[in-house]
């Protein structure tokens, strides 16, 4: 029983790797921000059979002139309005009770984690281990607004 369990851990193993490779690959396909429509399936085209569960994955697009912060996955808009709003650099442990999060080192470490993803977008800069500012102040909110409004805002 102990060899099966194993057996199906590394299987789901390579799963999830797999589904982050294809992740990234559509990521890549799509250029930055850009989507790409995947069919799942053995169906005709468009169609997914009904018994596959699908699965999404959160995509966060490289930062570009003009993009706003509406584009990001919530958790991740969250971040970031977190991050702006602190006018200084904060880290992780400072972040995740604003968003809602309890203050445990599990929700810490997985926010560590999105921080240093929205660092690698162009989002976030790390300018001293740990310590996370917003790379473009004002410019995010500022689009946020113009979408928003449809005119600028004073």
């Amino acid at each position: 029983m102990t060899a099966r369990l194993e057996g199906e851990r590394e299987a789901w193993s390579r799963l999830r790797i797999t589904r982050e490779t294809v992740a990234e690959v559509i990521t890549e396909l799509g250029g930055p921000g850009g989507m790409v429509s995947v069919t799942v399936g053995s169906g005709p085209q468009g169609v997914v059979d009904p018994g596959v569960r699908v699965v999404g994955a959160i995509m966060v697009p490289h930062w570009r002139e003009g993009l706003s912060v509406e584009v990001l996955p919530d958790v991740y808009r969250d971040i970031v309005e977190v991050v702006m709003d602190a006018g200084k650099p904060v880290q992780a442990k400072q972040v995740v009770p604003r968003i809602g999060l309890p203050a445990v080192t599990a929700k810490i470490e997985g926010t560590r984690g999105k921080l240093k993803r929205l660092v690698e977008r162009g989002w976030l800069t790390e300018a001293e281990p740990g310590q996370f500012t917003a790379a473009h102040p004002g410019r995010d909110m500022d689009s946020a607004d113009l979408q928003n409004d449809k005119g600028p805002s004073l």
